[in-house]
């Protein structure tokens, strides 16, 4: 300990070897300004020995005291500034040492004067402390041990002073810690008593100023017990539950008053709150409830004026005497003005006003914590959760809120770390011109202030003086003062924002306009409010860095952009939806003869999960397109593919089915018009045809995949020139204001332009058919049809014979002539020649030739044979074997698909620029 205070003094870090809450009263201490040589106390000779606390403390120090008799032990009372207001030693030996560190009767312990020590340390944090030897600030105290509790007030909730108990170091024991928090305990509980003692004065007050004949009131019997409330009133439960609540407010008041309260049944009940004085001089009030009979005619009170007139006569007790002369003796209630006739007036109520203000005071905090549960987390987005906190307690808590959030918890880390620089997330003010750092304005709190030890320790700061506050102006004395002076700040509550072990950030709640100083009960609901707002701020930060992760993968997953390529123009939107990625994708897949793949499917689920399986699908889609599939096969291959990976996860007890997921796949030739499609349960694409004409294509509607069993039908259909083909996920069509029909109706009216690019018509469809709040991912191809010129196609009927080589040879020179492509005329040779020859040797039937100049030029041999080339590395010695080699080399791809009368062997070559 004395290596770590000489660290600490000299500046340098200390890490070990002090207890946590001794380190931080030293760095208070220190930013304070306080010196371990230095030990002068205020003294006060005006000390409040009648209080509350000092005559519910005395009969407990009475009742202990022998305890402690004869031993070097002193028992200490403060009040709420830790000025000491009385002093019990077991041992007189032990007072003169009390004497000289001025531990006496009206010296003030505070921490901020006296440093690190029991009582003024138990009062700052505002929790049961024991500093023992050098952990004390003042060198003067480290010959001693202090164990105190703040003394809480059971019905304000405010810290009425304090309980401490000192001896010598070497005295300590760990028992008297225990010792201390049952005797905080103890004063707390006589606290209590003597506010009932108090209401019960005033009960027998007010019973016998009824005696002497004031007003009707089912009043029976001298004590508490007698008096009937609204036990027989009739009333309903929540007709009653209402007059108390109304009662307790007219209470807190303490002076004449009524309210007029309309029930349930329609009928009006009068309360009528009348100040009552003890003979001992107790200041209270009763609270009546005058109800009218059944038959609902209004209660008649008589008017405010005779009723204040009459009040001191008949609310001050007095000693029974005579009664005056002449008095006629009927009952009291036709000798009393008041109710009316058949009504009847049942005490609610009677206490002092302070209690009645306590009792309003909690509940307001109570509905305040209520509408906190309801109106704060609404939604996963961690601002708008910030600002709701902010709402709610912005004015009925606080003047100004700050809701602060650590950079590293916005850049989704999973440990974040107590420090660093925050993001203002949320400001909440009275005024339009809040004094604190804007919205999104980043920084960081020095470690002095409360709010950077409230970072600092993970513990909530309440400072109800802000000008005794150590380090508030430590953040920036300029600000600071100007808060203090120009703006009224006077009193801080800063709270951590913590969930699951991890501190989040902090909410700091300000007073200025509010005169009362925050209390230890307005930083409970303060925190109880942050500890709701914390668990939804994680909810939602968690949420975010999921849904972040998800979208970000699944847009690695989809194209980066469309491919190269001259069947259609296309186009494309995608938007994630809101709540959660769903498995949604789309594709553009060039094929082999200058023909196109369009794709659009959706994978069943949300999340990570869901973005990963549609990666496999489109891998596999893309896997089985590259063998030039028919739609209905690919759909068929895709079906079987989802059934294992079902299959798959049932096994391994993970992951998630994806059976039920949706597929369109569309293959569109330029060389002919003829679009082939099939579906596995996915709506079905629009077609637009160049005069305007919008229909849903008719396609086939095949099972969702994964079912198995069931085959896919293909649709084939020409489209002109200029037709759109609109492909999109059900997410387009899907919203809440309308049906699935309407969706249709509304698609096929924006839709129906077709001089718009597609560009252009993307951007309409979702200008109409975005819904305001997406529930599932939106995806959408619109792809504008383009034909193949005849002049661009050359096509020759071939017998299987030897000599045919040389004539396609002479006539595919003529036409890359007329297509000026001289250049790739050896190379387009070589490749038919050897394409035609093979088909001469390993093939049968007919053959066909055909060259295609689009963004390449394709030369295609076709056979009836269903047996596939390939390609293999020839021996030296081997005669043959080296044509498809040729090929591969020359060309930029090449390959084999299959057709209904056998087999196509395709080349393509890129054409210079």
């Amino acid at each position: 300990m004395a290596r770590a205070r000489e660290r600490f003094a000299s500046g340098d870090l200390v890490e070990e070897g002090v207890r946590a809450p001794i380190l931080q009263s030293w760095q208070r201490c220190r930013d304070l300004g306080l010196r371990p040589d230095r030990f002068e106390l205020p003294y006060d000779a005006n000390l409040d020995l009648e209080s509350p606390l000092v005559r519910a403390a005395l009969p407990v120090l009475d009742h202990v005291e022998a305890t402690f008799l004869d031993t070097q032990v002193s028992l200490i009372i403060t009040d709420g500034d830790g000025t000491v207001l009385v002093r019990r030693t077991g041992d007189r030996s032990l007072d003169q040492l009390l004497d000289d560190i001025q531990l006496l009767p009206g010296f003030r312990y505070a921490e901020r004067l006296a440093g690190t020590c029991g009582l003024g340390t138990a009062l700052a944090e505002r929790r049961l402390h024991h500093v023992r030897g050098s952990e004390h600030f003042a060198e003067c105290l480290q010959a001693f041990a202090c164990f105190a509790a703040p003394v809480l007030n059971p019905l304000s909730g405010r810290i009425d002073g304090a309980v401490n108990l000192t001896c010598r170091a070497s005295d300590a024991r760990p028992m008297m810690e225990t010792f201390i928090q049952k005797a905080r305990n103890s004063i707390e509980r006589q606290i209590l008593d003597t506010c009932s003692q108090r209401e019960r004065a005033v009960l027998q007050a007010y019973l016998q100023a009824k005696r002497r004949g004031c007003t009707a009131v089912a009043v029976t019997g001298d004590g508490l017990e007698g008096v009937d409330a609204l036990g027989d009133s009739g009333l309903s439960r929540r007709d009653q539950g209402i007059l108390r609540e109304k009662a307790t407010e007219l209470l807190s008041f303490g002076v004449v008053a009524t309210a007029e309260v309309i029930l349930s049944t329609g009928r009006t009940a009068m309360l009528l709150c009348r100040p009552v004085t003890t003979p001992s001089g107790i200041s209270g009030a009763a609270v009546e409830a005058l109800l009218p009979p059944a038959s609902g005619h209004s209660t008649r009170l008589p008017p405010l004026a005779e009723q204040e007139s009459a009040e001191p006569a008949l609310w001050s007790p007095q000693r029974p005497g005579p009664e005056p002369a002449g008095t006629p003796k009927t009952s009291e209630a036709a000798e009393t003005p008041g109710p009316g006739r058949g009504e009847a007036g049942h005490l609610l109520l009677v206490g002092e006003p302070t209690v009645g203000r306590f009792a309003m005071q909690t509940r307001r905090r109570l509905q305040l914590l209520s509408e906190g549960g309801v109106r704060i987390g609404t939604t996963l987005d961690i601002a708008r959760t910030a600002a709701e906190l902010a709402d709610v307690a912005v004015p009925q808590l606080a003047d100004f809120v700050t809701v602060d959030l650590l950079q590293s918890v916005l850049s989704w880390e999973e440990a974040a770390k107590a420090g660093g620089p925050l993001r203002r997330m949320a400001v909440g003010s009275i005024r339009a011109d809040c004094p604190f750092y804007h919205l999104d304005t980043q920084f960081e709190f020095v470690p002095a202030t409360p709010q950077g030890r409230c970072l600092t320790t993970g513990q909530s700061i309440l400072e109800p003086d802000l000008t005794l506050a150590p380090g508030w102006l430590a953040q920036d004395p300029v600000r600071g003062e100007k808060l203090l002076v120009g703006q009224g700040i006077h009193s801080l509550m800063t709270v951590p924002l913590r969930s699951s072990g991890t501190v989040l950030g902090l909410v700091t709640f300000y007073r200025s306009e509010k005169p009362d100083p925050f209390e230890n009960d307005d930083l409970s609901l303060a925190e109880e409010l942050v500890a709701h707002a914390a668990v939804c701020i994680d909810n939602a930060r968690r949420y975010t860095r999921e849904h972040a992760m998800a979208v970000a993968l699944q847009r690695s997953l989809l194209p980066q952009g469309l491919p190269q390529q001259g069947a259609v123009e296309a186009a494309y939107r995608y938007l994630p939806a809101l709540e959660g990625v769903s498995g949604d994708w789309f594709d553009v897949i060039p094929l082999s003869g200058a023909r196109v793949a369009l794709v659009v499917g959706d994978v069943v689920g949300h999340g990570i999960q869901a973005a990963a399986t549609m990666g496999r699908l489109r891998t596999a889609i893309h896997n089985f397109a590259a063998l030039d599939l028919p739609p209905d096969e690919l759909l068929t291959q895709l079906d079987d593919l989802v059934i294992r990976l079902d299959n798959d996860a049932l096994t391994s007890g993970g992951g998630h089915g994806i059976t039920g997921s949706s597929c369109l796949y569309a293959i569109y030739d330029p060389s002919s018009g003829q679009c082939r499609m099939a579906r596995a349960g996915h709506p079905p694409p629009a077609l637009v045809t160049p005069d305007g004409h919008v229909t849903l294509a008719e396609l086939p509607p095949g099972p969702p995949l994964g079912l198995g069993g069931l085959p896919f039908q293909v649709a084939e259909r020409e489209l002109p020139t200029g037709s759109q083909l609109v492909l999109y996920s059900d997410g387009l069509l899907q919203d809440h204001r309308r049906d699935i029909d309407a969706g249709v109706e509304r698609l096929s009216q924006a839709l129906a332009h077709p001089q718009r690019p597609p560009e252009a018509t993307c951007q309409a469809v979702m200008d109409a058919m975005l819904p305001i709040r997406p529930q599932d991912d939106v995806t959408l191809l619109v792809a504008r049809t383009r034909r193949l010129d005849t002049r661009q196609i050359a096509a020759w009927e071939l017998p299987s014979a030897p000599e045919i080589v040389s004539t396609t040879r002479t006539a595919v020179t003529r036409q890359l002539a007329d297509w000026d492509l001289e250049e790739l005329q050896f190379t387009t040779e070589l490749i038919l020649s050897e394409l035609i020859t093979n088909a001469i040797r390993y093939a049968t039937g007919p053959l066909r030739v055909r060259m295609l100049r689009a963004d390449s030029l394709i030369c295609e041999v076709s056979d009836a044979s269903s047996t596939s080339p390939h390609l293999r590395h020839a021996a030296t010695t081997d005669e043959g074997g080296r044509g498809l080699f040729l090929v591969a080399q020359l060309a930029q791809r090449w390959g084999t698909r299959y057709t209904a009368n056998g087999k196509i062997i395709w080349a393509e070559q890129d054409i210079p620029s």
